[in-house]
């Protein structure tokens, strides 16, 4: 069978507080459609300047330990050059260097390859901007 391209843009709204968004799901019912039982790849990517996307374990703690980690790292004060929205809004702006923008998961047969507690997931430090958008793409 020939290599194939697929790819949907999903909205996640986010709302006005930091949030871990699980996109696991969203992620299982494209592939579904999208893979039909096939290997590949698939690369979830957020066309935002202020959010990324991780793989870790959700439900247990893991979701809030990550964005304390990011208050750590990325504190919301005034040292941040670039300045404007909410206080503190130019950590937002850093954070896609330390979680990127983009993943890139195995697919077999037509299935997300993950491990057993892992989870595809939006972070979104950003309370200014409510509604996000995520890429989905399958490359069988």
């Amino acid at each position: 069978m020939a290599d194939t391209f697929t790819t949907r843009t999903l909205s996640v709204p986010t709302g006005s507080v930091e949030t871990v968004y699980d996109l696991t799901d969203a992620c299982s019912a494209f592939l579904q459609e999208a893979a039909r039982g096939r290997d590949g790849l698939l690369n979830v990517f957020t066309p935002h300047a202020t959010a990324g996307l991780a793989v870790i374990e959700t439900g247990a703690g893991s979701d809030d330990d990550l964005l304390a980690a990011l208050h750590d790292l990325l504190p919301a004060d005034d040292r941040w050059r670039h300045r404007h929205g909410t206080p503190g809004h130019g950590r937002d702006h850093v954070l896609p260097a330390l979680v990127p923008p983009h993943a890139t998961l195995p697919v077999i047969g037509g299935e997300l390859a993950l491990g057993t507690w892992q989870s595809v997931v939006l972070v979104d430090t950003n309370v200014d901007n409510p509604d996000r958008h995520v890429r989905l793409s399958f490359l069988g």
